[in-house]
């Protein structure tokens, strides 16, 4: 089936612009994922549960490309089934932002959230776009953007979504340390006596 696919895509785009870290990034990504939902079943949540939304979207998806696959089956129209899940793929991205936006805005601050995750995220897809550009020079054809709409558009769908976090936790929501005034730094310290007396022993 990937020699069929390898084919039908050369014909239309006369090269391939998948790259080795493209498949490389995609098993990390799914190993990542596999472990972390393992940690998820196995470590102590408290109250928190999957919201029964996410298992309705989940679900939806999951239903969705069964469908895709068994119409694709007796054509055997591979190409299509994989713009299809790449399509998938884009719409789960946006997805997963949106709560978290959501979140940081309602509660007008980002306290907890992992900043850092966000300015790797933002390296990888910046990096991805680099790597296409350069790629696009080297062999004087586009291909590698309009013939890989997938990675594009996962590419600037990250780093639109890097931007409104970067922008939430440095610029409109920046959290700041409690102030303490010098009039009850005073008070404290009267309150509280330097030695402790023999009664208080």
């Amino acid at each position: 089936m990937g020699t069929l696919v390898a084919f039908i895509y050369c014909s239309a785009h006369q090269m391939i612009p998948v790259a080795a870290n493209d498949v490389a990034f995609s098993i990390h990504a799914v190993l990542v994922t596999s472990i972390i939902l393992l940690q998820i079943a196995i470590y102590e949540r408290g109250g928190q549960k999957v919201s029964k939304i996410t298992i309705a979207i989940v679900s939806v998806v999951w239903l969705f490309a069964a469908v895709c696959f068994f119409i694709v089956l007796p054509s055997r129209s591979w190409l299509s089934l994989i713009s299809i899940f790449n399509s998938i793929q884009v719409f789960m991205t946006v997805i997963k932002y949106i709560p978290q936006v959501f979140m940081n805005f309602v509660r007008k601050n980002t306290q907890g959230f992992s900043i850092g995750y966000i300015l790797l995220d933002f390296c990888g897809g910046v990096t991805n776009l680099m790597q296409m550009a350069v790629q696009s020079i080297d062999q004087s054809s586009s291909v590698n953007f309009r013939g890989n709409m997938g990675k594009m558009l996962l590419c600037l769908v990250s780093i639109t979504f890097d931007i409104i976090f970067m922008c939430q936790h440095f610029v409109l929501y920046p959290h700041k340390e409690p102030q303490v005034s010098p009039k009850s730094m005073e008070e404290s310290i009267e309150a509280e006596p330097l030695v402790l007396s023999f009664d208080s022993q």
